[in-house]
């Protein structure tokens, strides 16, 4: 991750419009000098979600939701810190300093490769609509059944076959060779000198979450045309393929909303299926789906997945290998079943919406899908085939990530190949060994307990500190920089009440700026990226707190009985270390600055 210096983040911090951000993704009503919309952040029938014209901050009335451009990015949109701090200095124009190890990063910065990146894809979309070269892609495209909405909407263009075309525009608007290769416009040719990237294709512009341009994936529509079918955008500064996921940008509100993903092969498939109202849909980069383009996902908060890649040999083995990547971390997997020699695109088109919701609602379950297809090639009414297979998915079950999961589908298996739970071992599964470390080791987990207790601490904090004064009150009175184990909480905290007590408040972009510490900026971001229960913020806040007095009140004592266990204190010394344990001992910490109410739910000692 990043780390942005002081004085572009006070630049970004001075250039944001809340209202100007929270229009494009809210309808959001003047009422004299406010604005108002319903909350996105709970379902409610009368506007609550309130923001002051001026002002940098928004509030929910309804559910007490409360932060800055930043935190609604983070929370509206499951963006990280960092990618809502780049989306935001893309938006208001503020070139973005970064700082890396104490020096600052060379070569083109992020917003000169989004520029010619979104300069690039007005030269395609002009291509394909207003040439003779273009008309000849416009006819593939119409039989393809893409109208003229679908190719403005989703911006679709055409990469001429007349080399160093697109580099002549780019120099006539002042883009360098330097930001045109770090961008993937241009590479180098065979001999010598630059050629365009991209050539006799048909373009379908990449972007992030918050719609800025960071690449291409375009396809062949002609046989003639040298490659395969699509051609993506090389590695750069902003496209990952192992990471991006083409069409996530038009979909990820609903994705995190309805925690359920549609994934496909192709990203025509993909398009159309958003402008026909799967916008759940997304699709990989030209590259085998893998666990980084599953993680995406699963930090959206994804519950369940469905599966509709290509009919064909190659997307059924695809589709048996992304169900794996889901089904380990407990997500429900779905698989829909397409025709023969069909794909989403070819059914959406033949059979329309209604039908491919009900191929949805009827698609079968992972293990159900995985003994169809391995049934292909095994003699199931042999033993020994039948023994294979069942020995194949019992194998693959018990690597799953989640002890439940590999409970319930190793039952479903039995039932499914009609053979005793017993055979496959069901109520005999092994609880992942999971050591608690606070160093890492290989092979082993890390967790570092004091770091998640802390950040949920730091997490209440944050979302509700400038709403409920009450809530830093407490958090004074009871807690002190030496109250906390793991040194990042440890400087988080410091950092925030440095921020509030200069400001009377503190955001994230503040505090961002307070620490200038990439560390900080990352905790921000997982801060963010954990569901809470607002209703409950008090009892869980007072709750927090006194886990964390316990713990160091347990600990102390642990260090005492140590040193008197140890058999190096002199009688002297061993009578003081006594009298402290008993001290001690008689005085579990109490929460000081609340009163405890009946029903409320407050926090009590461990």
């Amino acid at each position: 991750m990043p780390l942005f210096s002081k004085e572009s983040l006070e630049t970004l911090r001075q250039r944001i419009d809340l209202a100007n951000v929270l229009s494009s993704h809210l309808d959001m009503k003047r009422s004299g000098a406010s604005y108002k919309a319903l909350c996105p952040f709970h379902d409610e029938k009368s506007p609550s979600f309130m923001v002051q014209k001026g002002d940098t901050h928004y509030h929910c009335f309804g559910c007490g939701a409360h932060g800055d451009a930043i935190q609604f990015l983070m929370m509206h949109l499951k963006m990280s810190f960092g990618d809502a701090v780049e989306s935001l200095a893309q938006r208001f124009n503020v070139p973005l300093q970064i700082i890396d190890a104490g020096e600052e990063k060379k070569g083109p910065n992020k917003s000169a490769l989004k520029e010619a990146l979104e300069l690039a894809c007005r030269f395609y979309h002009l291509m394909l609509l207003h040439t003779d070269e273009g008309h000849q892609a416009l006819e593939y495209l119409y039989q393809r059944g893409i109208d003229l909405d679908f190719i403005q909407r989703f911006r679709v263009g055409l990469a001429p076959r007349e080399a160093g075309i697109l580099r002549k525009v780019m120099h006539a608007k002042f883009i360098k060779d330097e930001i045109l290769g770090e961008a993937g416009l241009i590479s180098p040719g065979r001999e010598g000198g630059w050629r365009d990237f991209f050539y006799d294709r048909i373009t379908f512009p990449i972007c992030e979450a918050s719609g800025a341009v960071i690449g291409f994936s375009a396809r062949k529509y002609k046989e003639a045309t040298f490659g395969g079918k699509y051609v993506n955008t090389p590695e750069t500064p902003l496209f990952k393929k192992s990471r991006v996921l083409f069409g996530l940008n038009y979909c990820r509100r609903r994705i995190a909303k309805e925690r359920k993903a549609l994934i496909v092969e192709g990203q025509i498939d993909a398009l159309r299926l958003i402008i026909n109202g799967f916008n759940i849909t997304v699709a990989g980069q030209g590259t085998a789906f893998g666990e980084s383009h599953a993680k995406e996902l699963i930090t959206l908060g994804i519950s369940q997945v469905y599966l509709a890649l290509d009919s064909d040999e190659a997307g059924q083995q695809a589709t048996y290998k992304i169900g794996d990547l889901f089904q380990k971390e407990g997500i429900e997997v779905r698989v829909l079943q397409l025709p023969k020699g069909s794909d989403p695109d070819s059914y959406l088109r033949k059979n329309g919406s209604e039908a491919f919701l009900e191929l949805m609602q009827s698609g079968v379950d992972y293990l159900t899908f995985a003994i169809n297809l391995h049934s292909r090639n095994l003699d199931m009414a042999s033993p020994a085939g039948k023994n294979e297979l069942v020995q194949l998915l019992t194998k693959q079950v018990r690597a799953w990530n989640h002890p439940l999961m590999v409970h319930e589908s190793l039952r479903k298996l039995a039932h499914l190949m009609k053979i005793p739970e017993a055979l496959v071992g069901v109520g005999q599964e092994e609880v992942p060994n999971i050591y608690i470390k606070k160093f890492a080791n290989i092979g082993v987990q890390t967790i570092d307990p004091d770091k998640i207790l802390e950040s949920d601490f730091l997490r209440w904090l944050v979302l509700l500190g400038n709403d409920q004064p009450r809530f830093v009150e407490l958090a004074k009175t009871n807690l002190c920089m030496e109250d906390f184990h793991s040194p990042v909480c440890r400087q988080f905290f410091l950092s925030y009440f440095e921020c509030y007590e200069a400001h009377g408040k503190c955001d994230l972009i503040s505090l961002a700026i307070s620490a200038e510490c990439v560390e900080i900026q990352q905790l921000a971001s997982e801060l963010m990226h954990k569901k809470v229960k607002i209703e409950r913020a008090n009892a869980h806040f007072e709750e927090t707190i006194q886990k964390i007095l316990n713990r160091n009140w347990m600990k102390a004592r642990e260090s005492i009985r140590i040193r008197i266990q140890s058999g190096q204190c002199s009688d002297e010394e061993l009578m003081v270390q006594t009298k402290l344990f008993d001290d001690l001992k008689r005085s579990p910490p109490v929460l000081k600055g609340f009163e405890i109410k009946e029903g409320s739910g407050g926090a009590t000692a461990a």
